[in-house]
């Protein structure tokens, strides 16, 4: 081989790596347009699962209120701050969603045990029960659609997700 071909051969080496990691590029830029795309739809349809849940639990309950309602219950008791930075929504809006949920029933504000001074939010046994029925429909209808799916992909999917979310 000449010292010419030799060089000729190098660069379409180069060329044909480049080709590649051109096309890789492409192709990942692609799958992940298509996560995003799958990412926007799931979230339109969450939008649509909080509605309807609202709507379950009360006829004048607001998705926000869900959401707010939900984690009440699920943390057993909690303040309008610590809802308010977990959900990061502005303050005036949690105070109104929490005021919609007193009125409907859904929660009740109590001295806390460990210190008297500080109120804390409770949810009502009637929430309790209306949004783990709420719960156990949206679990099953995970269960239906996840059913087959070894435990592992599912725990790496969990952990894909988390990685999403923490973003």
């Amino acid at each position: 081989m000449t010292e010419a071909s030799d060089h000729t051969a190098k660069i379409e080496s180069i060329e044909l790596i480049d080709t590649i990691d051109t096309e890789v590029d492409e192709a990942m830029a692609g799958a992940v347009a298509e996560v995003e795309d799958q990412l926007s739809m799931l979230f339109s349809r969450i939008r649509t699962v909080w509605k309807e849940a609202a709507l379950q639990v009360h006829p004048d309950l607001q998705p926000a209120g869900y959401k707010l309602l939900s984690a009440i219950t699920r943390l057993g008791t909690t303040n309008a701050h610590v809802l308010a930075e977990m959900f990061e929504m502005d303050k005036s809006v949690v105070s109104r969603q929490i005021r919609m949920l007193e009125e409907l029933g859904l929660v009740e504000t109590r001295a806390d045990e460990r210190d008297g001074r500080v109120r804390v939010l409770v949810a009502t046994p009637v929430a309790i029960e209306r949004v783990q029925h709420v719960r156990d429909a949206n679990q099953q209808r995970l269960r239906d659609v996840l059913a087959g799916r070894p435990e592992a992909e599912l725990r790496r999917f969990a952990d894909l997700l988390r990685s999403i979310g923490n973003a």
